[in-house]
């Protein structure tokens, strides 16, 4: 693939979307795959996200002196691991979000990790603070999700720290388990539902936006937000979160949102 020539690579790839007459929404998602794997621009935004990180750790484990045990909880898809790969096949078969094709994707245990993430985590644990993962994966995901961790020996990757998805989505109820035995001093994650409950009812982009500037100080601060181009609940206000629409009514909202002039 490194030594097809550009313009050959460039004609293939927009043949590929003309054959396929992919729509607006799944288009991007391959542009957002190629931006997760090939864009310096991305790298260089995980780093940056995962050095202030260890800069909030740092200035955390000095001021501690007593009480509940230090820890960080982190997402795991696109905050730690890279699924752009699945994102970018769903993208060329024109399909959206299909949980099938995602469980044949984790039971594979082999999504890469996110740019200065194992190193952050792994550092985290150098310093005694203890790493939850709680992310939204089914129980089902459970065995290859610590096969995927475990691949890149992240620390704490095993049942006792790892909280999937139960009835759900929320993550409060997750977060509140770790809060009654350790001071949570760091988020990570790259949708905002990973942080804060507050993100747990909004359902317009208005009412998101709205939290956002309330918990602006905390960006930075105690969340770290990760890049993700590919989906999550900003996509889903695009959509007015509305699950079962089809691709020409997601491509209408699209087109009648975004702003061209």
């Amino acid at each position: 693939m490194k030594n097809i020539p550009l313009a050959i690579l460039l004609f293939l790839t927009t043949s590929a979307f003309a054959q396929n007459n992919l729509s607006v929404g799944n288009s991007g998602k391959v542009w957002s795959a190629a931006y997760q794997q090939r864009a310096a621009e991305y790298k260089a935004l995980c780093f940056q996200a995962y050095n202030i990180a260890k800069m909030r750790l740092d200035e955390a484990v000095r001021l501690h002196k007593k009480g509940k045990p230090l820890a960080v909880v982190t997402d795991i898809d696109e905050t730690l691991l890279d699924n752009s790969p699945e994102g970018a096949r769903a993208g060329y078969a024109n399909e959206g979000f299909n949980n099938t094709k995602w469980q044949e994707w984790t039971a594979r245990a082999v999504a890469d990790t996110v740019p200065g993430a194992a190193e952050f985590f792994k550092y985290a644990a150098k310093k005694h603070v203890t790493v939850f993962y709680i992310t939204n994966r089914g129980e089902k995901e459970r065995a290859a999700t610590l096969k995927n961790l475990q691949l890149y020996d992240l620390p704490f990757a095993d049942d006792a720290h790892l909280f999937l998805r139960d009835k759900v989505s929320s993550k409060e109820t997750r977060r509140q388990i770790v809060l009654a035995r350790y001071n949570i001093v760091l988020l990570c994650g790259d949708n905002l539902p990973d942080f804060d409950v507050l993100y747990d009812n909004p359902k317009s982009e208005e009412g998101r936006a709205e939290v956002t500037h309330k918990l602006k100080a905390q960006f930075g601060k105690k969340y770290i937000v990760i890049p993700n181009p590919s989906y999550g609940d900003w996509e889903n206000g695009l959509y007015d979160f509305r699950s079962k629409l089809t691709n020409g009514q997601k491509d209408s909202l699209i087109r009648a949102k975004v702003k061209t002039q």
